[in-house]
């Protein structure tokens, strides 16, 4: 009886840290919790982020100081591309709902990563129809920039084009710029299949379907799946059998 309430305690716990975490990087906090003042794109997380107010305004420079990452390394961005990537940002920084995804890594910058997030058919759609005239002389954004100047410049031997040669496709965008962070899905959004990069404040789809891969996964058991209170509830039952 005493192993069904440790299970029981350890189910809890754990399955309240995959579902509800922050991942150990450079600018996200150390638990998610409240943000009143979100910046603009990255608002809709403010009831639950992994971000603070400052990251979230930097995100929306063209330059900023989170990563010294410029847009523009091929002339100016579109604002309608642009979007997209601030939203990315948000997202990668913001979003509570990732731990299925996120694992360790040895980079200077962070200690852990997320890979193969599974995103809806629309996002990666509607990231590669609005990028697909701009430009740029890389697939992978995470490595092999010239830094020499502290900003990343494009590396010798490599020329700017437009994101659709690069990027033939929405999958090729969405898998390959970010070095495998993101998955592409056939999933549309409400489908409870993929995450979203948008939505409405306080419509956030993305806790449930980080609890459906999270038990596909093994990461968390039935019992950890019913939330908090339930699994609260699981553990006074086996408590009172125990000292009845």
């Amino acid at each position: 009886m005493l192993g069904l309430v440790l299970l029981a305690m350890v189910s809890m716990a754990t399955g309240e840290d995959v579902l509800n975490m922050c991942m150990d990087a450079k600018h996200h906090k150390v638990h998610p919790g409240p943000e009143g003042d979100l910046y603009q794109q990255c608002a809709p997380w403010k009831n639950n982020a992994c971000c603070m107010a400052n990251t979230t305004s930097e995100a929306h420079n063209d330059q900023s100081y989170l990563y010294n990452f410029n847009w523009n390394h091929c002339g100016m961005m579109t604002d309608k591309c642009k979007k997209h990537f601030i939203q990315d940002t948000c997202f990668y920084e913001c979003s509570p709902n990732l731990g299925p995804w996120i694992q360790k890594v040895d980079q200077s910058w962070r200690r852990e990563r997320i890979l193969y997030v599974p995103l809806c058919k629309e996002d990666c759609s509607a990231w590669w129809e609005d990028c697909k005239d701009d430009y740029t002389c890389k697939e992978n954004w995470h490595k092999g920039w010239d830094w020499s100047t502290g900003i990343n410049r494009c590396p010798a031997n490599t020329h700017c084009q437009k994101f659709s040669d690069v990027f033939p496709t929405a999958q090729s965008l969405c898998e390959k710029i970010w070095s495998d962070s993101y998955k592409y899905t056939t999933h549309i959004r409400g489908s409870g299949r993929c995450l979203q990069m948008w939505f409405e404040y306080g419509k956030n789809p993305n806790p449930e379907v980080a609890q459906y891969y999270a038990i596909q996964m093994g990461l968390v058991g039935k019992a950890s799946s019913l939330g908090r209170p339930a699994a609260l509830l699981l553990l006074t039952v086996v408590l009172s059998l125990l000292f009845s």
